[in-house]
């Protein structure tokens, strides 16, 4: 049995690493995370953490990618070396994942390298909320925790009153929005549509029946929000009275705040706090942000206790 239960954290999402840290009742383990002049990145643990089990909150997310990489890989080689009991990776928002496979010739599989950089750093075990591949679990040589945000997303839909129906925006997320369908007791409809370039898509149909309900689009990222605002579109073409859309990652980079505000067919927008939304709340009065804290650190706890996580996959 390891020792003491340590949390540490850089600078992509504090917050929610606090937010853990309240919820275990314990206070995060200090780190020094700063930039040299060079551009270089400086990271040292702050505390003994010898023996103890240690787990790293870092989102490798917007708008600082590989900076945030770059510093989860170096408080794990850190932790390595100052003979951590066991290190796990807590990366509620793995970046990188939509390039798991190649898509032309010459190109690399930048999941997997991502994979290997994490694992050669030093984590022992890796947990995450929703990867956008399942299958990216089995680039890692350890064991993966892939967690799902359905439970968090269940309290303020169930609140919905009327009619609902669970919309997929494409046919390739009809597996995740038929769970919400069974845990919400409602109907499935998909979203036909045709992509013309990256981040560019045209919604053309609605399969099912969506006349009069209000439409609940699920989805695990919302990037530029062009799929999520033209599937809103013809949403409402084919008459739904209402429709909202749920995440389970806001990354919401380039035009998808402007998007998001113009399109009058979109009345809420829910994801969590795997990324900090910051002034995007201020700047987009659509969206809801529901916390993954408590999920987070009942996982955390389990995996210290030595008790079951497959109790959380409900």
């Amino acid at each position: 049995m390891f020792s003491d239960l340590k949390i540490v954290t850089g600078s992509s999402n504090p917050e929610l690493a606090k937010a853990i840290c309240d919820h275990l009742g314990c206070q995060l383990t200090p780190t020094l995370a700063t930039t040299f002049s060079d551009g270089e990145l400086r990271i040292e643990i702050g505390d003994n953490v010898r023996g103890d089990d240690v787990f790293v909150v870092q989102p490798t997310c917007p708008p600082l990618v590989n900076r945030n990489l770059m510093q989860l890989c170096l408080m794990l080689d850190a932790l390595k070396r100052a003979s951590a009991g066991r290190i796990t990776a807590v990366i509620p928002y793995y970046g990188y994942a939509r390039q798991d496979r190649k898509v032309s010739p010459r190109a690399p599989i930048s999941a997997k390298m991502v994979a290997d950089f994490i694992s050669v750093a030093g984590a022992g075990r890796v947990v995450t909320i929703d990867m956008h591949a399942g299958q990216i679990q089995g680039f890692f040589n350890c064991p993966v925790d892939n967690l799902y945000a359905a439970p968090v997303m269940m309290e303020p839909l169930r609140q919905i009153e009327g009619d609902i129906v669970i919309v997929s925006p494409d046919a390739g997320g009809v597996e995740r929005a038929r769970s919400y369908a069974k845990r919400l007791n409602a109907p499935l409809a998909i979203v036909d549509k045709r992509r013309d370039k990256p981040n560019q898509a045209q919604a053309m149909h609605v399969i099912g029946d969506v006349e009069g309900k209000t439409a609940i689009i699920v989805d695990d990222i919302i990037d530029t929000a062009g799929t999520l605002c033209a599937g809103a579109d013809v949403l409402l073409k084919y008459g739904a009275k209402k429709i909202i859309a749920c995440a389970s990652h806001g990354v919401l980079s380039g035009p998808a705040i402007d998007r998001i505000n113009a399109t009058e067919a979109l009345d809420r927008v829910i994801v969590t706090d795997t990324i900090p939304m910051g002034e995007k709340l201020v700047q987009c009065p659509k969206l809801q942000v529901v916390s993954v804290a408590a999920l987070l650190g009942k996982t955390i706890h389990n995996i210290h206790t030595g008790s079951s996580v497959s109790v959380l996959f409900v």
